[in-house]
């Protein structure tokens, strides 16, 4: 089950448009930075052909300038 997140920046004077358009698709969860115009998009989907599919969606949204893949993960400690 992938769960990923990313960093979007919206189309100038857009940041509402864009706010609902991603919490319209049910694999995403929306977080707006209260100080900067960026949003954080968690998304949580079952298989890697389905996160695909959604990031064709959120790419096709018109409010949406620019869409970042945050990675991170943890190493074992030895």
């Amino acid at each position: 089950m992938p769960i990923k997140s990313y960093l979007a920046h919206p189309v100038s004077g857009q940041k509402e448009e864009l706010i609902m358009a991603l919490r319209n698709l049910k694999q995403c969860e929306v977080v707006p930075a209260e100080n900067q115009n960026i949003l954080a998009v968690v998304t949580d989907t079952s298989d890697e052909k389905e996160e695909q599919i959604l990031k064709e969606k959120i790419e096709a949204i018109n409010s949406l300038k620019l869409l970042s893949l945050v990675s991170g993960f943890n190493t074992p400690h030895n």
